[in-house]
Order: structure tokens, then C-alpha cells, then sequence
């Protein structure tokens, strides 16, 4: 395992679709592996391939209700429902959030690390990070969907309402 950097917006490889995963092998357990030490040291929500400058369709979320990291390879949202509206961020857009609205409920079909076919749905912020990722795999970046990055105290009195609730 190894950290590895994670490319920042303006770089081309955050606009490029990427390749499926065809071969389920040392180097795709490598590049998993590697996802997943260099987003528990970056301390986000999830990380794609694309985001460490690799065209494949692999991605790690973390589960906020279990801690626990899902892996997905070659992933599709299969089912939706509903809508949220919060703040967004991203590992390669430091420091910036904006307003996204997602669904609020997100069914995902994908493989693991062996290629083996398996479902996972979430709500609430595991449906927005679900999205969130799998969109990076088709060369988009949140701030696509903004208006507007939010200031610092938009942001900060988001989350201290959030924690009263």
C-alpha cells in the first residue's frame, strides 16, 4: 500500500471518462489498496481512480453509519429516489464547498476486488458520496452543479445546525 497525490481541479485527467475494469488482478488490488490508505489519510468521504490520475472505474466511500470503506469497481447506479440539498467538497477542490443536490436514496451495482457482482444502497450522505464518486468516473466535478462556492461561515453554520439536529 501506498499514499498517493491526489490531483487537484485544472487537471486533465478529472475530465476524462474512464476505462472499465476488465482485469481483476495484483495491480487493481494495488490501486484499491492504495484509494483506500490515501483517503483515510486525507480524511474524506470517498476518493475515485481518476482523483490519483488513474482512467479506471474504481472508487472508495466511506460508510458513515458503519466506518467501514466500500470498494467499487466498475459501478452503476441502478436505482434513486428523493433529493437532498447540503454542502458538497472534494479531496481536489481543497477547501472549497458548494451547494449540491443529490437523491436522497442510491442503489449501486458494482463489482469487488475479485470481480464478484454485489448491491449497496445507502441514504443521506452515502447516497450523496455515492454519486459524488461516480461521477468523477465520468469526468465531472461537483462544482458543475454549483452557483457559487459558499463562504467559510456559510459552511461552518451549516454544520453547527446539522450537529443540534
Amino acid at each position: 500500500m501506498a499514499l498517493r497525490k491526489i490531483v487537484e481541479q485544472g487537471e486533465d485527467c478529472l475530465k476524462k471518462v474512464c476505462r472499465p475494469v476488465t482485469e481483476f488482478n495484483p495491480r487493481l488490488v494495488s490501486l484499491l489498496d492504495d484509494l483506500l490508505e490515501t483517503l483515510a489519510e486525507a480524511g474524506g468521504a470517498g476518493l475515485a481512480a481518476p482523483q490519483v490520475g488513474v482512467l479506471r472505474r474504481a472508487c472508495v466511500v466511506m460508510d458513515d453509519e458503519t466506518e467501514e470503506y466500500i470498494e467499487l469497481v466498475n459501478p452503476e447506479i441502478v436505482s434513486r429516489s428523493g433529493e437532498q440539498t447540503g454542502p458538497e467538497g472534494c479531496l481536489s477542490v481543497p477547501g472549497k464547498w458548494g451547494l449540491v443536490t443529490r437523491p436522497q436514496y442510491v442503489r449501486v451495482r458494482a463489482q469487488d476486488r475479485n470481480g464478484d457482482w454485489f448491491e449497496v444502497e445507502g441514504e443521506g450522505l452515502l447516497a450523496r458520496c455515492f454519486c459524488h464518486e461516480l461521477e468523477h468516473l465520468d469526468g465531472h466535478l461537483y462544482t458543475e452543479h454549483i452557483d457559487r462556492f459558499l463562504t467559510d461561515a456559510e459552511v461552518e453554520e451549516y454544520f453547527s445546525r446539522e450537529e443540534e439536529t
